[in-house]
């Protein structure tokens, strides 16, 4: 079974996909949005890549505060969360993504890549984590 991961920012989206066997997770691509309130291109692009890596399951992070309370962008996203269920008709399930985008950062840092390209592919990296993280917590509960 394939899983999606999403990285759900105001203006991009990090998609990373599962391998077959729900053991690693690779990046795909990161969705340039046109503008925080219109999702319709993000859902239409998200729904292609869903169909394409025939992905059963979507993990979604969920950017609560350090301090584990929930801001306003956890309400974005959890209207996002419904907007993709309503448009894939796949379960969403929210993953905590604190730290995910530091994470990413640091190890663009360490790969040397340049500051100018790390923006684009931090929110790909993060979906990375965000997924990885979930593919774990499924291993070690089976």
């Amino acid at each position: 079974m394939r899983i999606l991961g999403l990285d759900y920012g105001s203006r991009t989206v990090g998609v990373a996909v599962s391998d077959r066997l729900g053991m690693t997770a690779q990046g795909v691509e990161t969705v340039h949005r046109q503008s925080e309130n219109k999702l319709r291109q993000t859902l239409a692009r998200i729904e292609q890549i869903v169909s394409e890596y025939q992905a059963e399951l979507i993990v979604l992070g969920l950017p609560k505060n350090m301090n584990n309370t929930c801001g306003d962008r956890v309400d974005k996203t959890m209207e996002f969360k419904a907007a993709l269920e309503r448009r894939t008709g796949l379960e969403v399930v929210m993953w905590d993504e604190r730290l995910t985008t530091v994470a990413a950062d640091r190890v663009m840092q360490e790969a040397r890549i340049r500051r100018e390209k790390r923006k684009d592919y931090v929110d790909m990296i993060a979906a990375e984590f965000i997924l990885q993280g979930y593919l774990d917590y499924a291993a070690m509960k089976r």
